[in-house]
């Protein structure tokens, strides 16, 4: 099953008699508080114009539970997951098709829970909203209430303990920026640095300059060179889940299979006992 969806297939699908339930997941990881700027409002993006028939889907409310000691993005509550889906009118015998405003990330989370949670055909428009050369509506649309019924456990999911083992013994990859697996700053989560054994390999190399992802077999070359072998153990982290999943659609795209930590680094350095290795080395 294909993990991502061009602007012209989303375009021919939504015609056809099964189109997909289409999921507007805009969100940005704001330093607004910090830098005293207004924080991004998702919703308001959504109502000022989206994909025709498309739902809008809260990633802070509904992609997660509250920030607290398993980082700030946790995983949601399955059963209301489950039912925040259904009202979006998802379906376990349909096709759902997810973008977000062009970076990824959000999608990508949403993509990622679905998968987890058991649907069996969810895509990720490449390039999100700013590919799509279609009409915008500001119509809410009030879809019919789907039938999804989560049940977790279809893609590889890592703790703590999970993603320091995952270090040792197979390949543990970094989504954040560089500078922020270096420790040279780290301007959300209390310690900079990275988890023991980790390579650093930003999701950001993923995309080309539009924003879609690289052709798989360059994919496939770059996770190469991190030292991804085709029977690989393979696990991903950020900074609380979110560019991660981005990097665990990455994979899937140049046909390799990986867990995420969920937690990532929120959680990991939010526990002071946990070692964090600082610079440009794994170790």
């Amino acid at each position: 099953m294909k993990a991502i969806i061009t602007a012209a297939q989303l375009a021919h699908d939504s015609t056809g008699g099964d189109p997909p339930v289409l999921l507007d997941v805009r969100w940005q990881l704001s330093l607004a508080k910090a830098a005293g700027a207004p924080a991004f409002d998702g919703r308001a993006e959504y109502e000022a114009g989206h994909i025709p028939g498309a739902v809008f889907v809260d990633l802070d409310r509904e992609l997660a539970s509250p920030p607290g000691a398993r980082g700030r993005h946790p995983l949601p509550d399955t059963a209301e997951f489950g039912a925040a889906m259904r009202r979006a009118g998802v379906s376990a015998d349909r096709p759902v098709v997810v973008y977000d405003g062009g970076q990824g990330w959000a999608a990508a989370r949403a993509w990622w829970l679905l998968r987890w949670t058991g649907h069996p055909d969810v895509r990720v428009l490449d390039g999100g909203l700013p590919s799509w050369d279609g009409p915008l509506s500001t119509e809410v649309p009030a879809p019919a209430e789907g039938d999804f019924v989560p049940v977790p456990g279809a893609l590889g999911l890592l703790d703590a303990d999970g993603a320091a083992a995952l270090a040792r013994s197979g390949v543990l990859l970094d989504a954040r920026a560089g500078e922020r697996y270096r420790g040279d700053v780290e301007p959300i989560d209390p310690v900079g640095g990275h988890i023991p054994g980790a390579l650093s390999a930003p999701t950001t190399e993923n995309v080309g300059p539009d924003g879609r992802f690289l052709p798989a077999q360059e994919l496939r070359t770059r996770f190469k060179s991190l030292g991804v072998a085709q029977d690989a153990e393979v696990g991903v982290y950020c900074g609380s889940g979110v560019s991660g999943a981005h990097e665990v659609l990455a994979l899937a795209v140049a046909g390799i299979e990986a867990a995420l930590y969920a937690g990532s680094w929120s959680e990991w350095s939010a526990d002071p006992s946990r070692p964090v290795a600082v610079g440009p080395d794994p170790q």
